[in-house]
């Protein structure tokens, strides 16, 4: 029973730590994103393909012409 002493104080302390960084990150406005959604739904482009280096594409010096 004298573990609950412990306990119970560092949960509640550790419940206040993740309240007080929520509420900074919403003062923050990091959750803020009114046209991502929005423009993200209507382009072409998939998350799941990555997009091509801004290099071009890497072909081994042999098989260049």
């Amino acid at each position: 029973m004298d573990i609950l002493s412990i306990l119970i104080p560092v949960s509640l302390f550790l419940g206040a730590v993740g309240l007080v960084a929520f509420v900074w990150t919403m003062k923050a406005r990091q959750y803020d994103d009114p046209q991502g959604d929005a423009s993200r739904i209507l382009t072409n482009e998939w998350d799941d393909h990555p997009k091509p280096p801004l290099d071009g594409p890497r072909v081994p010096p042999e098989t260049r012409r």
